[in-house]
């Protein structure tokens, strides 16, 4: 096949699957070339420096990672302090509440780009990465990680605490209505 015949069937193929709205399907191509390229590496690095692999990760580590891998896909994707490293990919909409940003994904022509701004500013996609990352540091640096993850950990149940504090805190003022 042509290098021309090729693109006129990617053509129709992302027209047949979108043909109202535009989806980068080459930039989540890229993206999970990305995700394989960098699993693959780690899944190399813990084979070169001979660690093992446990057979079944503990429920307690189950649990932690799960809740660090929460806090910092979340961390990552809504906090307004982390939004200058999304910003190359995503445009400032609002805020969302504690401390937390609504973002667009920008949209200059580049499906890689739209690709990236979409995995940026979504929690519930980036938590794959950080979920593989954290994974992957448990075999490779398990003391380390286990560590951070405690630190993400704690972090995510103060954000709980906090968020039911204020609740409380409205409750016992009256649902913050005037009562005059």
């Amino acid at each position: 096949m042509t290098d021309n015949g090729l693109k006129q069937k990617v053509t129709r193929l992302r027209q047949a699957y979108a043909p109202h709205e535009h989806r980068p399907l080459g930039g989540y191509l890229a993206a999970m070339g990305t995700y394989v390229g960098v699993t693959g590496a780690l899944a190399g690095l813990v084979r070169l420096t001979g660690r093992p692999v446990p057979e079944r990760p503990s429920p307690a580590d189950v649990v932690l990672l799960s809740v660090a891998t929460h806090k910092l896909s979340r961390l990552l994707s809504k906090d307004a302090v982390t939004s200058p490293l999304r910003a190359p990919f995503t445009r400032y909409d609002r805020p969302i509440g504690s401390g937390e940003v609504m973002e667009q994904v920008r949209d200059s022509g580049s499906a890689t780009r739209h690709a990236i701004g979409e995995l940026l500013s979504c929690p519930f996609c980036l938590a794959v990465w950080v979920a593989t990352g954290l994974t992957g540091g448990l075999v490779l640096a398990p003391r380390l990680t286990r560590l951070v993850a405690t630190a993400l950990t704690a972090v995510a149940a103060s954000d709980f605490l906090q968020m039911g504090y204020a609740v409380a805190q409205q409750a016992a003022e009256g649902g913050g209505h005037d009562e005059h």
